[in-house]
């Protein structure tokens, strides 16, 4: 929630800060299997749900096995079933998350006995963003996305919805237009006020570079406020928006069009 471009650095990333909030009911699927071959280190992964154009090698619960064999290379063979229902390309962190998942499962699978900071330690190695997802607690995240923290903000009990609409957005496009800037006020400072205030103060600086680009996703947020939502924002790069609602509210139904993926539950 809120993502603030801060500065360029001299190495070309950028540096922000944004407030990571996991949505649990949201989730991928991951199993893991002996693999029918003795040999030790091979793995196979078969992909159900939605589907990812990704050869199996650079998929990231592939990488993570990887990783875990460079120093366990007696890891037996094994099947990974992957079952996706976060779209990608969505700002939704699931590639992410199931790299994540995917450490801890083959920690306790294969009683590798690593911590939580080591865990998060080999997750950065898979992307900035993939540590937030071993602890899995609303984060304060600054640096390129991978300096982290804990923050004491719940939203339990509060609706959401998120809509995907069949737009990709990539990377060098959301930073195409994005003119770094300090904020007026601290995204932690903000989410101390009432939900209510959030919409006039809680931003996502890419929003004034792609909405001009991508007015349809302009008119998805406009249509979650106008359903009700208390506060509203695209996640991440996109091209994904989501609407917060108030616990007691019964959720809208909103007219999408059939490409477009929609999830509502609750926040825990």
């Amino acid at each position: 929630m809120g993502l603030n471009i801060v500065e360029r650095r001299s190495d070309g990333y950028h540096n922000l800060e944004t407030v990571f909030y996991p949505v649990n009911e949201l989730h991928d699927a991951l199993e893991v299997t002996p693999a029918d071959d003795a040999s030790t280190g091979n793995c196979y992964l078969y992909q159900h749900g939605t589907s990812l154009d990704c050869e199996p090698e650079k998929n990231l619960v592939v990488k993570a096995y990887r990783l875990l064999q460079a120093q366990h290379n007696d890891l037996p063979s094994i099947n990974i079933h992957l079952i996706k229902h976060i779209p990608s390309g969505a700002g939704l962190g699931g590639g992410s998350a199931d790299a994540a998942f995917m450490l801890k499962l083959l920690n306790d699978h294969f009683s590798l006995k690593l911590c939580k900071d080591e865990l998060e330690h080999l997750a950065t190695k898979l992307g900035a963003d993939c540590p937030f997802f071993i602890q899995n607690h609303p984060t304060f995240a600054t640096g390129i996305g991978e300096v982290f923290t804990p923050i004491n903000l719940s939203l339990k009990g509060y609706q959401i919805i998120i809509v995907k609409p069949n737009v990709f957005i990539s990377t060098r496009e959301a930073f195409a237009h994005i003119h770094p800037q300090k904020p007026a006020q601290c995204i932690t400072n903000i989410l101390q006020a009432p939900i209510t205030e959030w919409r006039h103060h809680l931003v996502n600086d890419f929003e004034a570079s792609i909405f001009p680009q991508h007015p349809e996703i302009a008119a998805l947020k406009a249509l979650l406020y106008e359903k009700g939502a208390e506060y509203a924002s695209m996640s991440g790069s996109g091209s994904s928006v989501f609407g917060i609602f108030n616990p007691d509210v019964n959720l809208p139904q909103l007219a999408l069009s059939e490409d477009c993926f929609c999830f509502s539950g609750r926040l825990l």
